[in-house]
């Protein structure tokens, strides 16, 4: 067949050599041409068959190249086992796609890939069978999940995720001058005196005067009104003031009239006002029946945050007044004045809320925080506990230091964490009962345990102080202060039990001092918290908070020596909010957070077991806040039974 185009003849090469560019270099065959003839193309084919096949590319090797130095902080599989692991890690364990770094103050987030979080949820075999009793108690109370807890593996890889220089590489210059940046504390390189928000929270609990008779000073009550971070109001849905934080009736009256406009207009139009935005402070409004509540805040919390506190201060008004009295009040007469009711309790409700303005951990994460004794002695004072019981006692409380150090409760009922917290705060927050000393008798309604009826509440105080005796002495009137006393607490349902509780309080006294345990007790209270720096020695670690889902408790270190007063505690607790909100928000989709910001640098960490947040120095690595994490989970591991309430005294 005669060809088609001469030219296109001569250029054609015969298979297997590379054709040439215009300069003489060889090009690399793309693939089998076509030859232009019939004998061409079979002397092609016969050629193709004779040569051998191209050998196949070798395989990408696995394991890292000896050349390359061992980085402390990276991830690497495990060599103890020369065989390959058939069952997978624990994955509940962070992972570094996990992390998320967010520095502070910006609006973007970063998001994992969904396979990244899909492998660090997924249940392994291996794990999962960690699980199983190691025992035949069959699940006794000493035994607790978090006993299980995964770790934190902190060995990242500094060169390529970190950006972090091997300590092989570095200079003894730049690990000299490394160490010494890192000794910097939180909150150290920012002046206090060019942060705002660290002043004005030094006058944030001065009371404003009132208004007087001409009206002279109501300009300058205002605006010592108005520099206040932080307000509470409680109104009624008629727009009645019931409570505010800061101010009289007469200095907010207008600004109670606003807010009542605003919350009506949007009720109207069947769409509840949640929340807005206005002059640099976040408003936050909360409908409960007839009571309409509303926070202003300049302190950076969240609307979740700020929501939950309004439910602490209605929590509060329905433990004086419950919930049917009160709704039969309004129901009878809407325009009602709730302030009558209420008068005497504005103590418990400014206790609440200047809590919540230096910062609260508690109502932080909805969880209590126990006083730390060994196991034996905590189970000591639960026996002893069940022993004196009196027939009509519903719940026992033993509480030092704003702590609690054992309950007694019924098989099947356990105090909700909020009533808890409303006790506490009546006992060592507000003050009014401590400063009665002896002994108290009072008339309780516990919302989260049965909003509709009252029980009654025996409280007697005791000072832990050192004096000549080696017992307790019962505290009189306005002496003690919150970090020495002991409190007992029983309530009961009866009405008139207050003498079958007095004895069980003699006799609950006498056989802890027999037995040895009000002296530990009053040991435990002295020692007070221990340090960061005690807990875990070394670390770049300054505060840290643990909670332990399943038990629904904290523990936390001493704020002493890294933050000193109530401006460096309140800027903690606003890093512990910014955290705690960055996990927990409806858009949040990692479960570890990595915050760099000017002053601090700081880790959350939420697992189906605990959470934990940690903060540290401005120039500490995401390495070594991994491994401080690591460790922390470590000792709470070993000190469980120390520093939680597990089981407790059932009865």
């Amino acid at each position: 067949m005669p060809d088609d185009s001469s030219a296109d003849h001569e250029a054609t090469q015969p298979f297997g050599v590379a054709p040439r560019t215009t300069d003489g270099s060889e090009q690399p065959e793309v693939g089998n041409k076509v030859g232009d003839g019939d004998g061409a193309d079979g002397d092609d084919m016969e050629q193709s068959r004779e040569l051998p096949p191209p050998p196949l590319p070798p395989r990408p090797s696995l394991h890292v190249p000896s050349s390359r130095p061992p980085a402390s902080g990276s991830f690497r599989l495990s060599k103890r086992t020369s065989r390959p692991q058939l069952l997978s890690q624990p994955t509940t364990a962070l992972s570094v796609a996990d992390v998320h770094t967010q520095g502070r103050g910006e609006n973007a987030t970063a998001t994992s890939s969904s396979a990244s979080r899909a492998v660090s949820r997924k249940h392994s075999a291996s794990h999962s069978g960690r699980f199983l009793g190691n025992s035949d108690s069959g699940g006794e109370d000493s035994a607790s999940v978090i006993s299980y807890a995964p770790t934190l593996d902190a060995r990242l890889d500094g060169e390529s995720l970190l950006g972090d220089v091997p300590a092989e590489a570095t200079t003894p210059a730049w690990r000299a001058l490394s160490a010494q940046i890192e000794r910097d504390n939180p909150f150290e390189t920012v002046p206090p005196e060019s942060d705002v928000a660290t002043l004005q929270i030094q006058h944030e609990f001065d009371e404003i005067g009132s208004v007087d008779a001409h009206g002279s000073n109501e300009e300058t009550l205002l605006e010592a009104w108005k520099t206040k971070l932080k307000h509470f109001f409680i109104l009624s849905a008629s727009g009645k003031p019931i409570y505010s934080r800061h101010g009289d009736d007469q200095l907010i009256s207008n600004y109670i009239g606003i807010a009542q406009t605003i919350i009506s207009f949007y009720q109207g139009a069947d769409d509840p006002l949640r929340g807005f935005t206005a002059g640099g402070a976040r408003f936050v409004m909360l409908s409960k029946g007839p009571l309409n509540l509303v926070a202003v805040s300049r302190l950076g919390e969240s609307d979740a945050q700020l929501r939950t506190q309004l439910e602490s201060l209605y929590m509060q008004i329905l433990s004086t007044l419950t919930l049917p009295s009160m709704e039969k009040m309004f129901s009878n007469r809407p325009s009602t004045d709730l302030r009558r009711p209420l008068q005497g309790t504005d103590v418990l409700l400014d206790g609440l809320a200047d809590g919540f303005t230096r910062g609260s951990p508690s109502t932080l994460l909805s969880a209590l925080e126990c006083l730390r004794l060994r196991k034996t002695h905590r189970r000591a004072i639960n026996d002893t506990l069940l022993r004196v019981r009196s027939p009509n006692l519903l719940y026992g409380l033993i509480v030092a230091a704003g702590r609690l150090v054992s309950v007694v409760r019924p098989k099947k009922h356990s105090l909700h964490p909020g009533d808890l917290h409303l006790i506490f705060n009546m006992l060592f927050e507000a003050g009014s009962v401590r400063a009665g000393g002896g002994e108290n008798w009072i008339p309780l309604c516990l919302p989260g345990f049965n909003n509709t009826g009252y029980l009654y509440m025996y409280v007697s105080f005791f000072s832990t102080s050192e004096r000549d005796g080696s017992g307790p002495h019962e505290r009189p009137a306005a002496t003690g202060g919150k970090d020495d006393e002991l409190a007992i607490v029983l309530i009961s349902a009866q009405k008139e039990g207050f003498y079958e509780l007095r004895k069980m309080r003699d006799d609950l006294v006498e056989q802890l001092e027999n037995n040895g345990s009000m002296d530990v007790i009053k040991s435990a209270i002295r020692k007070g918290h221990a340090s960061c720096s005690d807990i875990v020695p070394g670390t770049v670690l300054r505060h840290f908070l643990y909670k332990s889902r399943g038990n629904v408790q904290f523990t936390m270190p001493s704020f002493e020596p890294y933050f000193h007063g109530l401006g460096h505690r309140r800027k903690l607790m606003s890093l512990y909010q910014t955290l705690h909100e960055s996990i927990h928000s409806r858009t949040a989709h990692l479960k570890v957070q990595h915050c760099v910001g000017r002053d601090a640098t700081a880790l959350a960490w939420e697992t189906p077991l605990f959470e934990l947040y940690c903060v540290a120095g401005p120039q500490a690595t995401r390495a070594s806040l991994a491994q401080g994490a690591n460790r922390i989970v470590q000792w709470i591991r070993r000190e469980e039974e120390r520093v939680f309430i597990i089981g407790g005294a059932v009865f």
